[in-house]
């Protein structure tokens, strides 16, 4: 009665023995245990056994399916062995053998486009300063004309640590750049032109935010500032950084708590394909506007004498709108050929400035 079952054994066994690569060892096994395999088909076929062979007939097939495919795993692993054996022997080193040329390093475009932001500014007169990634809620928030009661909080949605032993409130970490600017008005006199940049966090998380991610703020503290010396800087910058002479840029009033008035800054761009400059349509870019005077005196600077103006930009964000990258999550992945494709010669300096 289990011939066939025999006669099967025997000639998987046979196969498999004949099986060089696994190639032929796959063919074998799609051939036994596939959907139309031998194997597979004559259990189909036990419902068509006569009621007193049944229990035999099954048995024997359950014995023969877990033989068989101990057999082929077995063979599946000799042949992995030795493929493995044969590709070590053609790579082994040989140390006699000079260094072979390694690749130059390429710059991040993250790092790249903040070199590019620091070389603009710097040709303005401002100087670049930063702050640490953990804050305390008076430098991250109240500082800033946020209380605690503030609805402007919801914006920031963030990573708090837990309290330090006997304090009542959480350090933060810092959901922008801004306390660097506290930071730089409490330490310096004015004049002050800097720029802020380095990573922040919000709870923020799809093609393009990050709960990580990278901004760039100016502050700019003297006597006489206005609207329009904010205006002439930051459309000489957008139209610098973007390589574009004529680029449409276009200014709204807006708000924030740490500006008084406020404006979000959009640029000209096509909808459809996505061209700078070009369309007719509009593409916010920026925030910014003139220092509230609360912060200022918040750091100690009589807004009687002294005025300034601030802006914020998204670093990842003005990244992707110049060199035409459509999701966020490649930039913190670590993808050698993503960064070989986006990546930037180390050894290229950065000349933008010369266009200021």
């Amino acid at each position: 009665m289990n011939d066939d079952l025999d006669a099967l054994k025997t000639e998987t066994d046979a196969a498999l023995a004949a099986a060089a690569d696994m190639r032929a060892w796959d063919a074998v096994r799609i051939a036994v245990l596939g959907r139309n395999g031998s194997l597979t088909a004559m259990l189909r076929d036990l419902g068509k056994v006569p009621p007193e062979q049944k229990k035999e007939r099954g048995i024997a097939l359950n014995q023969l399916k877990e033989a068989l495919t101990g057999a082929i795993e077995a063979r599946r692993v000799t042949l992995e062995d030795a493929a493995l054996d044969a590709r070590l022997m053609t790579e082994r080193i040989d140390p006699t053998l000079p260094p072979r040329p390694r690749d130059t390093g390429l710059v991040h475009p993250i790092a790249r486009t903040m070199e590019e932001i620091a070389a603009i500014f710097g040709a303005m007169g401002c100087t670049v300063v930063d702050g640490p990634d953990v804050e305390s809620d008076w430098f991250n928030f109240s500082a800033l004309n946020i209380p605690a009661h503030h609805p402007a909080r919801a914006d920031h949605d963030t990573f708090y640590l837990p309290p330090s032993r006997g304090g009542s409130t959480p350090a933060v970490l810092r959901t922008h750049t801004s306390p660097g600017q506290i930071r730089t008005m409490l330490s310096q006199e004015p004049p002050i032109r800097v720029i802020v940049t380095g990573r922040t966090y919000r709870a923020d998380h799809d093609a393009t935010h990050s709960p990580m991610f990278h901004q760039c703020e100016g502050l700019v503290i003297d006597r006489g500032m206005t609207l329009g010396h904010l205006k002439g800087v930051l459309i000489d910058f957008l139209r610098t950084f973007f390589a574009i002479s004529d680029l449409p840029v276009r200014f709204r009033a807006s708000y924030f708590p740490f500006t008084e008035p406020s404006m979000e800054v959009d640029i000209g761009w096509n909808r459809r394909t996505g061209e700078l400059g070009r369309g007719g349509d509009w593409l916010e870019i920026l925030g910014s506007g003139m220092v509230h005077p609360r912060v200022l005196a918040n750091c100690g600077i009589d807004p009687r004498e002294w005025q300034g103006f601030a802006w914020g930009l998204g670093v990842e964000r003005i990244t992707m709108l110049k060199h035409g990258m459509a999701d966020l999550r490649p930039f913190y992945e670590s993808d050698v050929r993503w960064l070989r494709h986006y990546g930037f010669n180390p050894l290229a300096p950065t000349m933008l400035h010369e266009g200021v």
